[in-house]
């Protein structure tokens, strides 16, 4: 090889045609048919001919000459059969070189460009023959049809991107009307949604990126906007849902095994292990929307000591293991509740009337009696399967207005506080912070309320559950009976003690908190100052409380229990899904707040410095109780706990951004 050689090299999936102008060290500087200069190994020459071009012509004569020859050579790939040569030649397992397949094609006379458009033919076409630039293998028959196959889906992919990329061009100025997709566009919507929902996860991810540069449009916004024309999401779609595959609503297998349930007669409730209450004052105190009633209070005076009782509707009575209700359980881990949208653990014929605790119904029930003084110290408690009839439904509020004049509530807040105060005596960490709560209505109107966690009602029903959970966790350790037992190191480190915390405080110190383990065996909670703990007393909602009350029925006699490596082997299980339920909860919480902020630029709030990252701070608006940064300002240095006034500057939910400025 000299310099004036014609040769050619593959570059970004083409056949470059060049001629030599320098050959050093096995290295050739090249002039293109582009009138491009490159050096490049001679490794990389896909083709070298003895044809020469005379460099003293001039470049742009070089360049003509290029071109022509490169145009020659492709001309002549049109009479290259390359199915019928494989046809010809597959029973022959053995490479065949470049001049021998030139002759194949070519029986009289061929040339370099007959040789160079060989090569292009089956570097375009390798369906039939192994190719390695100067020799080729015939491909065996299955590997044809696999590779016929491979490119026939190629050549779909590319006319799907080519026609949903016009689609989507003309339906992104254009949209067309809701519910109008079918055929073809309902495949190029699933296709640019599913790689707008998992990104890089998605099987179509490539093909989406394709369609979208084809139609000249961003990924996120504007495609967004696109679902939304075609009426394929909400202007406030969830997200998280379609992307953690949470089942909004109930097959109508299930629908049909609840209604069953709901059919079982009265008379099973009896049985001579259930005690009967139903003549006892049961309340129950709830929030005002509330449908799924799961737990119930009762008092006594007994003279010297009181008999509290707290009644947990017995939802394993109705939902055996194993039962397709069951199995939907514990793949949905809990029900959730979001400021527009709840979706129950179970279906609402059970969490909302088979089991719900409603005034004046009968209803089974695992009741927790606690006989206890006045000082809240417990004598002794039992726990066993009953029946409850409750007689008076209560909102907070209700309990908030009646505990100066109503003796019963009066004697239930008293003993809460009490016995927080214990709980705190040893060791427990006192968290306490508004709660936002965020209520969409069906006209989309955001109502924010501030929720006193401290108000005689709630912080009664906290509490006495607390207790309730504490002494059925009791209970199951000392009948060596396994559970979903809650367990949590003491905290990294304490802030404060007792319930002098100011907002600040409290907010850094859930921070420090060491994170909750669950297990099988019983272990102390540092947390909330006890030495064992199970939730047991939501399992309408909660499916880590139905299997803890299913280990309570069992030493009642009325379940089979699980083993230590059952209840192990569900924690694992039901992990990720409980996880999915926080996060969903979290984030759609924050949508609507955000939502609601949103038409509140130029507003001014108090704000509290949490704390100070390299080029921002990290601060906390109270009166939202949400998370921002503040850009930090030359001049000014705040330190955690400073107290300052931002504004409101710009907000949108959809991509999560709330910005404020100093003043």
């Amino acid at each position: 090889m000299e310099s004036g050689n014609i040769v050619e090299y593959i570059d970004l999936q083409k056949i470059v045609c060049a001629v030599v102008l320098e050959v050093k060290n096995h290295r050739v500087r090249l002039l293109t048919e582009s009138n491009r200069e490159v050096n490049l190994s001679d490794q990389r020459l896909s083709h070298r001919g003895k044809m020469q071009i005379d460099l003293s012509m001039g470049r742009n004569k070089i360049i003509a000459a290029l071109k022509e020859i490169s145009n020659r050579r492709r001309s002549l790939i049109n009479h290259i059969n390359i199915k019928q040569l494989w046809d010809m030649l597959k029973s022959d397992h053995e490479w065949i070189d470049l001049p021998a397949m030139t002759h194949f094609c070519f029986p009289d006379n061929s040339t370099c460009d007959h040789e160079s458009a060989v090569i292009r033919a089956f570097f375009n076409n390798r369906t039939y023959f192994k190719f390695d630039c100067d020799r080729f293998l015939p491909n065996p028959e299955e590997t044809v049809g696999q590779l016929d196959e491979k490119e026939k889906e190629t050549a779909r992919i590319n006319r799907l991107i080519e026609e949903a990329g016009l689609w989507v061009r003309n339906a992104i100025n254009k949209p067309f009307s809701k519910g109008s997709l079918n055929g073809d566009k309902k495949e190029f919507a699933e296709i640019l949604k599913s790689a707008y929902l998992f990104g890089k996860d998605s099987l179509h991810y490539q093909t989406s990126k394709a369609i979208l540069k084809k139609a000249g449009i961003e990924p996120n916004d504007e495609l967004f906007r696109l679902f939304v024309g075609l009426g394929i999401f909400d202007e406030d779609e969830n997200i998280d849902l379609h992307k953690l595959g949470i089942p909004v609503s109930f097959p109508d297998t299930l629908t049909s095994r609840a209604e069953e349930i709901k059919s079982l007669p009265d008379k099973v409730f009896l049985h001579d292990k259930r005690k009967d209450l139903t003549d006892l004052l049961v309340i129950t105190i709830d929030g005002q929307s509330t449908l799924d009633f799961d737990d119930a209070i009762s008092i006594e005076d007994k003279g010297g000591y009181y008999s509290l009782g707290i009644h947990i509707a017995d939802v394993a009575h109705f939902v055996k293991k194993g039962d397709p209700v069951d199995s939907e359980a514990i793949i949905r881990a809990s029900s959730i509740y979001m400021p527009d949208h709840k979706i129950p653990m179970l279906p609402a014929v059970i969490a909302e009337e088979v089991c719900s605790l409603k005034e004046g119904q009968i209803r089974p029930c695992i009741s927790v009696m606690v006989k206890i003084r006045p000082t809240a110290d417990i004598i002794d408690y039992d726990i066993f399967p009953s029946l409850v009839r409750v007689k008076r439904q209560m909102t907070y509020y209700d309990a908030n207005t009646v505990v100066d004049d109503n003796k019963e509530i009066a004697v239930l807040y008293d003993l809460a506080k009490k016995f927080r105060r214990a709980r705190l005596d040893s060791g427990a960490v006192y968290i306490t912070m508004p709660d936002i709560n965020v209520w969409v209505d069906e006209n989309r109107v955001i109502t924010l309320n501030k929720i006193n966690r401290e108000s005689p009602g709630r912080m009664m029903i906290s509490e006495i559950m607390i207790m309730a959970n504490w002494l059925m966790a009791k209970f199951l350790a000392e009948n060596n009976t396994p559970a979903v037992f809650r367990a949590q190191p003491d905290a990294k480190q304490r802030l404060y003690r007792g319930e002098n915390g100011s907002l600040f405080q409290n907010y850094m110190q859930r921070r420090l908190l060491s994170r909750f383990n669950l297990g099988s065996v019983p272990e102390r909670h540092a947390g909330l100052g006890l030495n064992c703990y199970v939730t047991a007393t939501s399992p309408i909602r909660k499916y880590y409380d139905l299997i803890t009350q299913r280990q309570i029925r069992a030493i009642c006699g009325l379940d089979t229990p699980h083993t230590s490596e059952e209840i192990n082997k569900i924690i694992q299980l039901v992990e990720q899904p409980m996880a999915n339920v926080l996060s969903l909860q979290s984030r759609r919480n924050r949508y609507w707040l955000l939502k609601y902020l949103e038409s509140r630029t130029g507003q001014k709030e108090e704000a509290i410095v949490l704390g100070k990252r390299r080029r921002s701070y990290q601060i906390l608006i109270p009166e939202y109780m949400i998370e921002c940064e503040l850009p930090s300002s030359s001049g000014i240095d705040l330190k955690p706990e400073d107290l300052i006034q931002v504004t409101i500057m710009h907000v949108n939910a959809r991509r999560d951004v709330l910005s404020v400025f100093m003043g």
